[in-house]
């Protein structure tokens, strides 16, 4: 949409500025602090249901914790409280609606078909109150994946394994979308790195990917934004025009 938005606005020469989503990464690095990295991981991927531009569902993970981040997490999802978001204690609420809860089923279904080892989650859920429900999903891709390289805005994340720092990086930058991403580790030598060189508009470190500060610039690079950015006081770009003056005084 956002591509037939530029083009219709090129022809007729207008200004035009596009958020168009994410498929965004969280790199868990080996010397990361694992609780946190857990942490940044659920709020990042799976709270508001996954329903933001910003959602971290691809965890990136350096083979040295690997395992031992995928079983905390599985424990963590397996915690979870689904239910009303008005509830006291709940976490995740209802997706926006019962089209989406089939979209993101149909997702499971796929993510299945293509290989993708199964971890947690991703079925439908009943509640007292009336909603769309649905259990946190998890699985282990290959970065091939329909669900590694398309954005399902919902509760359904997949975790690639990496070699080292390098191959994590690579992975990151390896998508069309470029909004944000986010890095746990305690290297400050590779969170410098990360912030430089990952493709995108945002860059987290040890903080998850989803939460932003609205006086700050908000956008993306590649195919999830395009113009001046959102917030903050760059937002004004949109609507300002330079005019340069010349006078002999």
């Amino acid at each position: 949409v956002g591509e037939r938005v530029l083009r219709g606005a090129t022809a007729r020469r207008a200004r035009v500025q596009l958020e168009m989503g994410g498929k965004n990464a969280l790199v868990v690095l080996a010397d990361a602090d694992l609780e946190r990295a857990v942490d940044c991981a659920v709020q990042g991927a799976y709270f508001s249901a996954g329903q933001r531009c910003t959602a971290s569902s691809r965890l990136i993970v350096e083979a040295a914790v690997h395992d031992a981040f995928v079983a905390r997490l599985r424990e963590r999802l397996k915690a979870l409280r689904v239910g009303h978001a008005l509830e006291r204690g709940v976490e995740i609420g209802p997706v926006a609606d019962a089209e989406r809860l089939a979209g993101h089923l149909a997702w499971v279904d796929i993510a299945r078909a293509e290989g993708a080892e199964h971890v947690w989650g991703g079925e439908a859920l009943e509640r007292a109150t009336t909603g769309h429900y649905m259990s946190p999903a998890l699985f282990l891709a290959e970065p091939g994946h329909r669900i590694a390289r398309e954005e399902i805005f919902g509760p359904l994340a997949c975790v690639l394994r990496a070699t080292d720092y390098e191959h994590a990086l690579a992975l990151c930058n390896d998508t069309p979308f470029g909004l944000c991403a986010g890095i746990c580790t305690n290297s400050l030598k590779h969170a410098m790195h990360f912030r430089r060189h990952a493709e995108v508009g945002m860059t987290m470190v040890n903080l998850p990917t989803a939460g932003v500060d609205f006086h700050v610039p908000f956008g993306g690079r590649k195919g999830s934004g395009y113009g001046p950015r959102e917030q903050g006081r760059h937002a004004a770009e949109f609507y300002t025009q330079v005019k340069t003056g010349y006078m002999l005084a």
